[in-house]
């Protein structure tokens, strides 16, 4: 792959028609898209050369954070660069036409299934787990079986030839994806009059109040933490790793302050980047 077809890709995990490839679509709409198996091939393929980024969906307004990137982005060098929401508008798609009383079964991701659950049983439509959304259309595209419907997207549906018998058939009306976008290179000279965002991780010393002097850096400094979650390292029930995002420029004299609190009672900390605040998130606060 040459290096000026690699400046124009965009990877991300899943099927073509996936949600992962809209939301790439939307942000980097003049850009081609790769699909990939896994999340960590997706980053990969950015860490390698093969992409310029990866979008990739961090948290589910619904379902919560996807626990696989917070075990993967303490293994990469890559830097978070942006940010993305992405409504999330399930669509009950169909071999073209099927009439909602032919359908007995639906087959998705686990999540898009339990995120519709209420309107598939109001429905009489049984739930079957799919590998993801996508893939699931794609099958169906394949199969043929008009008793059988996929959980989707919009865009699923245009690249495999299915019908939308329904559309929006989330039982949340606030079902909102996250997505973070990741590169090779981090963002500098960020406008300080721009609302930022400021992604890190840490691993807090085995002593005691060290999370709650953490937060304190923070908390007297004035600056807003949105995101703080933690997991295991390796297993280890004494080795805990954050992840943490706050709302603040790394110019900030404030934010300067915080982080020089947060080393004194890390055993290490390493940041993942700054970026623009999404226009959603604005909007959101306003």
């Amino acid at each position: 792959m040459s290096d000026k077809n690699s400046e124009n890709l965009v990877s991300f995990q899943g099927e073509l028609g996936a949600y992962s490839n809209l939301a790439a679509k939307q942000l980097f709409p003049e850009m081609d898209v790769m699909p990939c198996r896994t999340f960590e091939d997706a980053l990969t393929a950015v860490d390698e050369g093969a992409v310029k980024y990866a979008v990739i969906p961090i948290e589910n307004s619904v379902a919560g954070r996807v626990a696989d990137i917070h075990y993967l982005i303490p293994h990469s060098n890559l830097y978070i660069i942006g940010e993305h929401f992405l409504r999330i508008n399930h669509h009950l798609l169909v071999i073209p036409g099927t009439k909602l009383e032919d359908l007995k079964c639906a087959i998705s991701h686990e999540q898009a299934l339990g995120q519709c659950r209420r309107n598939l049983d109001r429905w009489g439509i049984r739930r079957e787990v799919f590998t993801d959304t996508a893939a699931a259309a794609k099958h169906l595209s394949e199969i043929k079986d008009p008793s059988v419907c996929a959980i989707a997207s919009s865009l699923a549906g245009e690249i495999y030839g299915l019908e939308s018998l329904r559309q929006d058939v989330e039982d949340a009306s606030h079902n909102t994806t996250r997505f973070v976008v990741f590169s090779r290179e981090k963002l500098n000279n960020l406008p300080r009059d721009v609302p930022t965002m400021t992604s890190f991780i840490f691993q807090v010393r085995n002593t005691a109040a060290a999370l709650y002097k953490v937060m304190g850096g923070f908390a007297t400094n004035g600056i807003n933490m949105t995101k703080l979650e933690s997991y295991q390292l390796d297993g280890a029930i004494s080795a805990t790793q954050f992840y943490a995002d706050i709302e603040g420029h790394p110019d900030d004299p404030r934010v300067k302050d915080a982080f020089e609190e947060l080393a004194f009672f890390t055993n290490e900390y390493r940041m993942l980047g700054s970026y623009p605040q999404s226009s959603y998130r604005i909007d959101k606060q306003n």
